[in-house]
């Protein structure tokens, strides 16, 4: 009789192994999860400043404003790739 009860305790520390791998790995998905989308964010955040300054890169005579407006694309664009 103490064999089982033996077979049952162990069964049921492996049940509880298990739980705790499947949230360990649960938990790690999501920390990837969030990251990703933190990340992608940045992007979209730096790829809508770009279309800004590109917009106003061509509303623009004055060649030291657009001298500017061309060195913070390049700026952008360089964090961009970064990312990537």
């Amino acid at each position: 009789m103490g064999d089982a009860g033996e077979g049952l305790i162990d069964n049921e520390s492996r049940i509880q192994e298990r739980r705790e791998e499947f949230e360990r790995e649960r938990d790690e998905r999501r920390a990837r999860d969030a990251g990703n989308l933190k990340s992608d964010a940045e992007k979209e955040s730096l790829r809508l400043a770009r279309t800004e300054l590109e917009r106003q890169l061509a509303a623009t005579t004055h060649e030291r404003r657009r001298a500017a407006l061309t060195e913070a694309i390049a700026e952008l664009n360089r964090r961009l790739d970064a990312k990537k």
